[in-house]
């Protein structure tokens, strides 16, 4: 079996195509995948340091509005869709799995075109353009979000990787504080704004760093490449106050061990993008949500769900401060209690099995599809279904995104997916002592 993978440009796109295949390769280390991609995408760095073999396509960006630039967009796409489909020929695809971005696009109308089943997955609740334009040419299509609207759509969860989705924070949380210099007693807060930092998220942590301090609450800080020498800076305010006493304040530019970074926090204050809010609830980390103030408001979406069930806070961009942090998080950070409980409640939202889930649909689809195209009845394999935690939660993979709330609610034990054990729990543990 051969899949290719299209999903470039952000790690958004990139990470739950890469946790796919890891996935697939520990369902059937047979499956053969390839990565297909765009020069102008973080996946010409991510794709080869992950093992996987990556193919380049011209990317073809759609305006978002009506402008010149709109008149080159015909010629473009064609020559990226004949790009497209001459690696699918190369490789002998079984299926294509597009994730969105820039090479979705192509490679959707490059599968269609040369007969390559199509499986699509949404991360976010407001589908792009290139994901709609795939739902259209395929009914398997899955979602990352509950209330994603899209034709044919079945909700699954964001794939994650499975350093994040095995971790057990109880079993490592000591061990993550020491890693970074914490102290074992205290509650700690992790304040992280993507790969690049957030300024926004740094400016605010410097005007209340002194009274989180004085709370008894430790600060493990990754401010982003460029905004480490800010943050030191002898004379800055995080510096000062870093110093002011014995409860650690500890800032990194980035961290690659995100899973030793959660098992060490109690909370977080972060941005609210797709794969950010699925990995802190697979692993029952509560936080402050402050959407990233660009774009058709998906962050905010993407946050709503775990706020409204009681595992974080929401904060506009412009409204997070350092009186904001003074007056409304650190009274939720000393009070264990309620800390616990918002855990319990993350936790519960949690897809740590999303990858495994996808990973089987495809395989399914691809045995499906093979023996149609021979002529005889599939083999006998169990449907793929997602784990079912309450009423609200969807159906079997295969039932239609409009059916899933007339499906009667009855709960199951969580099924064992294949190639792997059981999930460890991610429920709450804030230790702090007094």
């Amino acid at each position: 079996m051969r899949v290719v993978l299209a999903g470039g440009g952000s790690a958004g796109h990139i990470e739950p195509a890469l946790a796919l295949a890891d996935a697939l390769r520990e369902a059937d280390k047979g499956i053969g995948v390839t990565c297909l991609g765009t020069q102008r995408g973080l996946e010409t760095r991510l794709v080869p340091l992950r093992g996987y073999d990556l193919e380049l396509i011209p990317a073809v960006p759609l305006p978002r509005s009506v402008s010149p630039q709109l008149l080159t967009v015909p010629g473009r796409l064609a020559g990226a869709v004949h790009a497209a489909g001459k690696v699918l020929d190369r490789v002998q695809a079984d299926v294509l799995v597009g994730f969105g971005g820039y090479v979705a696009t192509p490679a959707y109308l490059a599968a269609k075109r040369h007969n390559v089943p199509i499986v699509v997955h949404e991360a976010n609740p407001s589908a792009g353009i290139a994901n709609r334009l795939g739902a259209h040419l395929t009914s398997y299509v899955f979602t990352g979000h509950p209330d994603t609207k899209l034709r044919n759509s079945r909700y699954l969860g964001l794939p994650i990787r499975r350093q994040i989705a095995d971790l057990d924070r109880f079993a490592l949380g000591d061990q993550a504080r020491a890693h970074f210099g914490l102290r074992p007693d205290l509650p700690v807060l992790l304040v992280f704004g993507g790969s690049q930092g957030a300024k926004s998220l740094n400016r605010a942590l410097a005007a209340a760093l002194g009274a989180v301090k004085d709370a008894g609450v430790q600060v493990l800080h990754v401010t982003g490449p460029k905004n480490l020498a800010e943050a030191q800076g002898s004379d800055g305010p995080l510096s000062s106050a870093a110093r002011s006493s014995a409860v650690p304040y500890v800032a990194f530019p980035y961290v690659d061990r995100m899973d030793l970074a959660y098992a060490a926090a109690d909370f977080a204050l972060c941005r609210a993008g797709a794969m950010t809010c699925a990995e802190l609830t697979a692993v029952g980390v509560p936080a402050a949500y402050v959407p990233l103030p660009i774009g058709n408001g998906e962050q905010r979406l993407n946050a709503l769900p775990i706020v409204q069930r009681g595992g974080g806070l929401l904060v506009d961009d412009a409204e997070l401060t350092g009186d904001w942090i003074k007056n409304t998080l650190l009274p939720v950070l000393t009070n264990i209690d309620q800390v616990v409980a918002m855990s319990e409640a993350a936790a519960a939202l949690g897809r740590r099995d999303a990858d495994r889930w996808l990973a089987k649909a495809v395989i399914e689809v691809m045995a499906k599809e093979q023996a149609g195209r021979a002529g005889a009845e599939p083999a006998a394999v169990p449907v793929a279904r997602p784990p079912r935690s309450g009423a609200d939660q969807p159906g079997s993979l295969f039932t239609p995104h409009s059916s899933r709330q007339a499906a009667p609610a009855a709960p199951a034990p969580r099924p064992q997916p294949p190639g792997g054990p059981s999930a460890q729990g991610g429920g709450g543990r804030h230790r702090q002592t007094r």
